[in-house]
């Protein structure tokens, strides 16, 4: 064989699997037709939140004037900001490629399509095609923007990717799904001045939250933001011409400059021809795996979105180290399960372990703790009240088995509770451990207090 392991896809699973593979001590190979990083890095997670961070730096100077700062009128810079993003994205991807060299990983630019279970043929940009084989394979391929065919072509109607490479934000954007990308998408746009009206099919945006979490983002989307929710109703008889895109969501008429199309993703295995090693995609287009990343061909792997698991970036990074252990050292470690989701709304929301409705659905009887950004000293000094966090507990046993939080560094602060919950601490060893004053991390031990009813700093519970 060539090569010990040839990883095909180098995004967030890719790229980590093929540089553990590396490290411990395998001729590595890995092919990739775009770019280095995936869609993680070029079109989706580092340019939406490189433009998001642009969107909260507007957002802080407009009311700065309530720290005491007077300042003029701010003006937005489109073109300068996206050219940041595409820096930004540059120098993240140039860092892959230094890695991957110094680990002396072989890099093939091109389309992976199998021969057999062991060979792999490189359709390369030139137009050759150079078969390598390997002892095992990693497919690692990702996922892409679903557009259904009732959607018309028209260059006011995009998708995520496209919407990232706009030089200019429309006055106007409709959004067509509820989910965390067009959430995401459509708080950065309304943050910089875009009047936006998200379409959602289902009762509410957001729906893997808890309800009482999702409000929180909804109140301020609305008020703060100006944005409209239509949810419920189906967005229909979509038409696009030179002058924008118009809309109809149950009764209501609907038009704007633009249509963003952001209603889930399908995963790519165009050109893999996966069937030629004996894989066969189920109906949805995904290639199926145990709980070691195994296809139905024992040294074939296959890790991170296409796999039809947790369309998540952390996830299929843990995913690739597990499945190239196996791999390389048969360890039969079973994957990490707990797996947190973070939301880059304004507010942030970030969830781990179960909900409340999960829990209930369950049977598992709970006792839940809240704690408000209002009530932390940090959180007043910043001016980030919004929000708060909860912790759910399992009532006989203490076990924390879940957690959310809409606020302030909701992405950033959630790491403590997938510690927590993966670990399986009690609430009450939670609101035992000492946190820095004042912090925003303290808010979890508020509500680890507020679990038993014990929180210092809320008044007594009813």
């Amino acid at each position: 064989m060539d090569y010990d392991v040839i990883v095909i896809g180098a995004g967030p699973g890719g790229y980590p699997a093929a540089i553990k593979a590396a490290k411990l001590g395998a001729k590595t190979a890995i092919i990739e037709r775009e770019w280095l990083g995936g869609t993680c890095l070029n079109c989706g997670c580092i340019p939406t939140k490189t433009l998001i961070a642009g969107a909260e730096v507007y957002q802080k100077i407009l009311h700065a004037q309530s720290f005491g700062i007077n300042v003029g009128t701010p003006e937005i810079d489109y073109p300068a900001m996206k050219k940041r993003k595409d820096e930004v994205v540059q120098n993240l991807q140039s860092g892959i490629g230094s890695l991957l060299k110094a680990h002396d990983v072989a890099v093939y630019q091109g389309t992976g399509s199998f021969r057999d279970a062991n060979t792999v043929a490189v359709n390369q940009a030139d137009g050759s095609v150079k078969e390598i084989t390997g002892k095992n394979i990693i497919i690692a391929t990702g996922s892409t923007s679903t557009v259904p065919g009732f959607i018309p072509k028209h260059e006011r109607i995009v998708e995520s990717r496209a919407f990232l490479e706009l030089e200019k934000l429309p006055e106007t954007l409709l959004v067509l799904g509820g989910g965390y990308i067009g959430c995401e998408l459509a708080c950065m746009a309304a943050g910089l001045g875009v009047k936006v009206t998200i379409v959602e099919l289902l009762a509410d945006v957001l729906m893997l939250l808890d309800k009482d979490v999702r409000q929180v983002v909804k109140k301020h989307m609305k008020d703060e933001l100006g944005m409209t929710l239509l949810t419920g109703d189906a967005m229909v008889d979509i038409a696009a011409d030179e002058n924008g895109v118009t809309a109809k969501a149950g009764e209501t008429k609907l038009e704007a400059d633009m249509l963003l199309v952001a209603i889930g993703r399908s995963p790519v295995t165009d050109g893999l021809n996966v069937e030629a090693a004996g894989i066969v995609p189920n109906e949805r287009g995904y290639i199926e795996v145990d709980e070691l990343s195994r296809t139905n061909v024992p040294h074939i792997y296959c890790i991170g979105d296409v796999s039809g698991r947790m369309q998540l970036a952390h996830a299929a990074t843990s995913q690739a180290v597990y499945a190239v252990e196996h791999a390389l050292k048969d360890e039969e470690k079973i994957e990490e399960v707990v797996i947190p989701g973070v939301i880059f709304t304004s507010p942030e929301v970030a969830l781990v372990g179960h909900t409340e409705l999960d829990a209930k659905k369950l049977g598992i009887e709970t006792n839940v703790g809240k704690f408000y950004f209002r009530g932390l000293g940090k959180a007043m000094a910043s001016k980030e009240t919004e929000g708060f966090v909860k912790i759910i507990a399992e009532k006989e046993t203490d076990r924390i088995i879940g957690a959310q939080c809409a606020g302030p560094h909701a992405t950033d602060l959630i790491s403590e509770m997938v510690i927590a919950v993966r670990e399986e601490l009690t609430a009450e060893e939670l609101g035992n451990t000492v946190h820095a004053h004042p912090t925003f991390a303290e808010v979890w031990m508020e509500a680890a207090h507020a679990v038993h009813k014990a929180c210092i700093h809320a008044p007594p519970a009813r």
